[in-house]
């Protein structure tokens, strides 16, 4: 039988997904490079770690089950799985991409991919005819973010298909915002999803990773290739701390959306705040989108203020809250995308962007929310 999300989390999508050693209930780490064969042709299914693992596979049938895909590669970071991706597609090839994209997405096509051959434009990919305009002959690819980081645009994913179908076109979106949990993206048609599994997958600030999932049982093979001969495969310590992570992401995405819309709202009545940017309000242009493929709002909020000195003030001022990069673990993180997230994203598409001086997002963690807002409080007085 098929088990509901937060069995999954645990178990896998039929029950346990295989009998561990000695009845263990955790998958067992197997910290090994090379494993044994039993005679000439004859293997235990594994050979080598860097091509497969049982830790590590564990892992990526988990991530499978839950997105609803075919098959899932677990990868050494977000950005790991991202190359693999762009692997897929041959010089020459057009990747027509959200506008509003993680500054290392923008970095790593800019560099690495036009390098390959490959080119890249941006669009504005909550408006599907400002998309449809911008395919050419040689596009080959549509890449979403939706909720789109960091101003949390949202794009329709049906609509996405449909320009993809009419195209004949990949659709790949990255679902780090949202997770498995509240989003599903292969429901609406998308043919490849990324993870940085490093955010709320692993959802305690200590693990890099990343995830390359498909629905397509023809990139399955090419996929694998690459990934073997690429090389960058998750460790099988690092598989067992996502494990262990990914049972508690119902809990973890429940508690930091409730917190997420109580500081939204409250943020929304601060004298020196003066845009609010969270999904969940339902003045937010995409909220309706939103909920006609999620199941939730997530725990991203950016915001601007009334001027830079405020924004570095918030930044210096919080104690509880820290400033760090990241995003989706247990401790809220607060960014200045600026300086650190989008730094390599040219300023003058920051600026159209409305990624200023002034703005700065947030992560929010599962720490008690009236404590989150004291915190906010101070900072910004």
């Amino acid at each position: 039988m098929d088990y509901k999300i937060e069995t999954q989390c645990i178990h896998g999508k039929e029950g346990k997904i295989k009998a561990h050693s000695m009845g263990a209930i955790s998958m067992p780490i197997y910290q090994t490079a090379t494993f044994a064969h039993l005679g000439i042709g004859n293997s235990t299914g594994y050979d080598y770690s860097r091509e497969s693992n049982p830790t590590r596979e564990e892992l990526e049938n988990i991530v499978t089950s839950l997105e609803g895909g075919v098959d899932t590669v677990a990868c050494s970071s977000g950005m790991a799985a991202m190359m693999i991706c762009l692997e897929l597609f041959s010089p020459g090839d057009h990747i027509l991409c959200s506008d509003d994209l993680y500054g290392g997405s923008v970095r790593a096509f800019q560099t690495t991919g036009t390098r390959r051959g490959l080119t890249f434009s941006y669009v504005d990919s909550s408006h599907w005819e400002w998309v449809e305009r911008e395919i050419t002959k040689k596009t080959k690819a549509l890449y979403i973010e939706t909720p789109s980081n960091p101003t949390m645009k949202i794009t329709d994913l049906s609509k996405m298909r449909e320009l993809a179908d009419r195209y004949g076109l990949f659709l790949i979106v990255d679902n780090t915002f949202l997770t498995p949990y509240f989003q599903n993206p292969f429901a609406f048609g998308a043919d490849l999803v990324i993870h940085s599994g490093t955010k709320f997958l692993g959802g305690h600030n200590d693990t890099l990773a990343g995830f390359l999932c498909t629905s397509r049982e023809d990139l399955v093979p090419k996929i694998r290739y690459l990934y073997k001969t690429v090389g960058s495969c998750l460790s099988p310590f690092d598989s067992f701390l996502l494990l262990r992570g990914i049972k508690t992401l119902p809990l973890r995405m429940e508690k930091q959306q409730e917190n997420a819309l109580v500081i939204a709202k409250w943020l929304q009545n601060q004298e020196k705040v003066r845009q609010v940017y969270y999904i969940g309000l339902p003045e937010h242009p995409g909220h309706d989108i939103n909920l006609k493929q999620s199941r939730g709002f997530g725990s991203m909020i950016s915001f601007s203020t009334n001027t830079e000195a405020t924004a570095r003030r918030a930044l210096e001022g919080i104690k509880l809250i820290s400033y760090g990069e990241s995003l989706g673990g247990v401790e809220s993180l607060m960014t200045y995308p600026l300086l650190q997230t989008h730094g390599d994203v040219p300023k003058d598409t920051r600026e159209k962007l409305g990624i200023t001086e002034t703005f700065l997002r947030l992560s929010v963690g599962i720490e008690n929310v009236e404590d989150l807002i004291l915190d906010l409080e101070k900072a910004l007085s």
